[in-house]
């Protein structure tokens, strides 16, 4: 399979005050096209810094990012923005849809700036929704809605733009464990699909979902094969 993600001896550090806080230490690793990969850490131990940088809502203080081709240090915020919209689908532990707007609309809202008329927008849109389930409840607000019912609309929204890439933080957190083993199903299906996924959690439990589990710990990451866990 095609290699999308690339990232070479790739560290972190942020400035308190006048001291150095290095959070990430050479980090390596690469992502083949179809991967289902779990980012497996306890809190403090650098994963949301990780999952910053892959979705490139951060950049590394060194070190080489190559995301589907694209060298993420030569981009401008404006290109880091549209590598967002097109390569990464994002899904927040606590859903992060909008309160006044129905599960339709909230999976429509990512492709507003695609150029799609609104008819082709509330199509594709309404057919994720079919395609994961929740056909029946396109017109309810998130709060006529569960909390596995919520997060499947987020998974929705997050792929209806077709990303390279699903890029998931937590995505039981906030759920039971029945409704979490539910969406792990569902990310199951996606990956059988094609879909590459990685998946950022402190749950060994989740994580052992994945095909492939790296673990990371006061900034270093380490690989681990599945059966061993």
């Amino acid at each position: 399979m095609p290699e999308i993600l690339n990232m070479q001896n790739i560290c972190k550090s942020y400035y308190m005050g006048q001291e150095e806080l290095e959070v990430l230490h050479n980090v390596n690793l690469t992502i083949n096209s179809g991967e289902f990969l779990s980012i497996l850490g306890p809190s403090g131990s650098g994963k949301t810094t990780m999952m910053n940088i892959i979705g490139c809502l951060d950049v590394p203080t060194t070190g080489k990012y190559i995301l589907s081709g694209n060298d993420i240090e030569d981009l401008n915020e404006s290109e880091l923005a549209k590598v967002r919209n097109k390569e990464i689908g994002f899904v927040f532990q606590n859903f992060q849809l909008l309160p006044r707007m129905n599960a339709l609309q909230n999976v429509e809202l990512p492709l507003i700036y695609s150029g799609l008329t609104s008819a082709e927008r509330k199509r594709r849109a309404r057919e994720i929704l079919e395609r994961i389930g929740l056909a029946d409840k396109i017109k309810n607000l998130p709060s006529q809605l569960s909390g596995g019912q919520q997060q499947r609309v987020a998974i929705a929204r997050a792929l209806v733009t077709e990303p390279t890439i699903l890029l998931a933080d937590e995505p039981t957190g906030a759920l039971d464990q029945k409704t979490g083993a539910q969406v792990m199903e569902l990310f199951e299906e996606i990956n059988k699909d094609g879909r590459t996924i990685i998946m950022i959690t402190h749950d060994n439990n989740i994580a052992k979902h994945a095909k492939r589990v790296v673990k990371i710990l006061d900034g270093y990451l380490s690989e681990q094969e599945g059966d061993e866990q």
